[in-house]
């Protein structure tokens, strides 16, 4: 028997009337999940009422030099295709077609942007409440100012659309979708790259955007482990506005009037909680400040932080701690994260499963703390048992990675593109140094030129000298995996087991370099560190037997030859004005290693030495009279590209003590030092 189905004027009724003693319960529970949305709704609208910014009502549009309003309208017909929901197993390889971006003499990817176009519904409704935000434009107009940018778009790797989904609230997801699909060269979001900073939308809050976007790369500001594809899509920071409008000096690291603040709103109550017991356990050395209660909803209360009745202006409160809290809402990415490097605080991130942003080429060991959720009642602990001088450079890094990374839509574009063009143009990325370090010179001398070497190196590439005692398998694994090794010159394997005899030669792993084993007369660990004459580079690689976690591919990161940094690492257009002028590249290569290592010069010559009886003016440059007037002006070219001159002025002669005194020059090891 079937029941009946009653129908209304939009249909059939698909869930049959429930019966009168459970209405009562489900319209209680409706209420009480209601109320929750408004609540969280009210939140939200008051922490983004301010961001994004439209520029509807403006003439902004650096890119196409007109306003938001004259760019073409159109229409999308309510049959037009949807893309995929997005391919979670989407890689480099897979999803990306790294033929478009082709070889690249300067090893940068070229990226072209949409002309801009507002998108309606067949009936006019456009498929965003606030169209292009100032933010979204800032950085379009970043990228078209870049050397990433062409506007022919058959030369380009990677396209952007015009359409901004910065925030997920403010689109049409369906429509949105179907604009992305209509775009010339969409072919399923291949090689197409889009932003968004605040993903989801309540109750769930999903973690990337909910636009459907075929195989598009996203850079999105609040990816979980669960929705975050490693090596393909980039994890952002969500912008905060207050970047541009609060101006937060740069404050010396040390200790703060606060060792822990929290200066979130609306954070979940168990937090909350938690926080006041810390709070209650360790007095005036933790500040836990709330939205003022007092205070009118507008920009101005969105500035102000209440603890008590009393007022704090914010983010300005931030520089008096020394660490700050960051606590998960109900989205993972916070703009409370990029208040908190501004300011030179040490963020205490506790968002479980959250991607940092850009921590694929960030470290956030050295400026932040990562506590689990579940260890905040022991946050105060932890943060105590960090030494004072870590804390502090924990400080400058994090207001260091605010300033290079953080700090405007034009640095967070500039630094995703960065990232996608390493992946692209691997030979070419930059170094965990470039990406890590704040670029100030680290040696302001040399202290000792003992520290200079006193020989060049034997031969190229690097000995691996593994210590070993008893553990066969294992030794034989880390041979096998070190062999992998490009740049390995020989194998060394130093037999500390006076006991027992190395296995067979026949038992041993087949490598391509040569493998020797030295047996020592005592069980030493200094063993790994003796001068064997057996070693004949300058290089070195000391390692155990038990050292398997290492891959070849690590092991060859870590080595790398001048050559190698002069072709490919040298700042500017150095390279390229060597090139061309046929001249300078001694002192080039001069200015990159004194850069890298703080060393002086081994040697320069004074210009009345630099001559070459035997040559002719057709095979000698140096013989042309502007020779030596450009080596001068190179010299300044130089100082100016690395913002510093690396040349360290040195008054110390290694050479052997005998060389000047009046001895039979054939008992002298170098008689030919100083004959120039």
């Amino acid at each position: 028997m079937c029941a009946s189905v009653k129908y209304g004027s939009r249909g059939p009724a698909l869930i049959p009337r429930m019966k009168t003693k459970y209405r009562i319960y489900y319209i209680t529970l409706f209420s009480v999940v209601l109320l929750g949305l408004i609540a969280t709704g009210i939140y939200y609208i008051t922490l983004f009422s301010f961001w994004p910014h439209s520029i509807e009502s403006s003439a902004e549009w650096s890119l196409d030099r007109r306003s938001v309003h004259d760019a073409p309208l159109v229409r999308i017909p309510m049959s037009s295709p949807i893309p995929e929901r997005g391919d979670l197993s989407c890689r480099m390889h897979t999803c990306f077609d790294v033929y478009r971006c082709g070889y690249n003499p300067k090893n940068k990817i070229k990226v072209y942007i949409y002309p801009l176009q507002r998108f309606v519904d067949e009936v006019g409704v456009p498929i965003s409440s606030t169209g292009l935000s100032r933010e979204y434009n800032d950085l379009l107009s970043a990228i078209s100012d870049s050397d990433f940018y062409t506007d022919d778009v058959s030369r380009a790797c990677l396209f952007i659309p015009s359409i901004d989904v910065l925030n997920q609230n403010s689109l049409r997801i369906r429509e949105t979708a179907q604009a992305l699909a209509m775009l010339p060269r969409w072919d399923k979001g291949m090689n197409h790259l889009l932003f968004n900073m605040l993903p989801g939308g309540p109750p769930d809050y999903n973690t990337a955007l909910d636009v459907p976007r075929d195989r598009a790369l996203l850079a999105g500001g609040g990816f979980s482990t669960w929705t975050y594809r490693q090596g393909y899509d980039v994890s952002i920071p969500v912008y905060s506005p207050l970047s541009v409008e609060v101006d937060l000096p740069e404050r010396q690291p040390g200790p703060r009037r606060y060792f822990i603040l929290s200066s979130q709103t609306a954070i979940h109550r168990e937090y909350r909680v938690e926080l006041e017991r810390l709070k209650e356990e360790n007095g005036e050395a933790l500040l836990l400040l709330d939205k003022c209660s007092n205070l009118s909803q507008g920009l101005a209360s969105v500035r102000k932080r209440c603890y008590k009745g009393q007022v704090y202006d914010y983010p300005q409160i931030l520089q008096e701690s020394s660490f700050c809290v960051v606590l998960r809402g109900a989205r993972l990415g916070q703009a409370t994260l990029s208040d908190v490097l501004q300011a030179g605080c040490v963020p205490v991130i506790m968002a479980d499963s959250y991607i940092l942003p850009f921590s694929e080429v960030l470290d956030w060991k050295r400026a932040s703390v990562v506590i689990p959720e579940e260890k905040l009642p022991e946050m105060y602990t932890i943060l105590k048992s960090i030494p004072h001088r870590q804390v502090e450079e924990m400080q400058r890094q994090a207001r260091w990675f605010w300033e290079a990374y953080f700090s405007s839509m034009k640095a967070i574009g500039m630094t995703t593109l960065q990232i996608i063009n390493d992946r692209i143009y691997p030979y070419a990325a930059l170094t965990y140094e470039e990406w890590n370090n704040p670029p100030v010179v680290k040696w302001t001398s040399v202290n000792s030129p003992l520290f200079l070497p006193l020989i060049p190196p034997r031969s190229p590439g690097f000995t691996a000298v593994v210590l070993t005692y008893d553990r066969i398998e294992s030794l034989f694994r880390v041979i096998t995996e070190i062999s992998k090794v490009p740049s390995l010159a020989k194998l060394l394997v130093v037999w500390n087991n006076q006991n027992k005899s190395p296995p067979e030669e026949s038992l041993w792993p087949k490598v391509a370099v040569p493998l020797k084993v030295l047996r020592t007369k005592e069980n030493k660990l200094s063993n790994r560190f003796f001068p064997f004459d057996e070693i004949e580079t300058e290089a070195v690689l000391a390692i155990d037997d038990d050292i398997i976690m290492l891959t070849s591919d690590e092991l060859q990161f870590g080595y790398e030859y001048f050559n190698y940094l002069y072709t490919y690492k040298m700042p500017g257009d150095i390279k390229n004005w060597v090139d061309a002028h046929m001249n300078c590249e001694d002192i080039a290569m001069n200015f990159l290693v004194a850069n890298i290592t703080g060393k002086a010069p081994i040697k320069v010559t004074p210009r009345k030495k630099f001559k070459c009886p035997e040559c002719t003016a057709i095979d000698g440059l140096s013989l042309d009279q502007t020779h030596m007037v450009e080596r001068s002006e190179c010299i300044n070219k130089f100082a100016s590209v690395f913002a510093t001159m690396p040349l360290k002025v040195v008054e110390h002669r290694a050479d052997p003590v005998l060389y000047k005194d009046d001895f039979p020059e054939k008992l002298k090891s170098f008689p030919n030092i100083g004959s120039l």
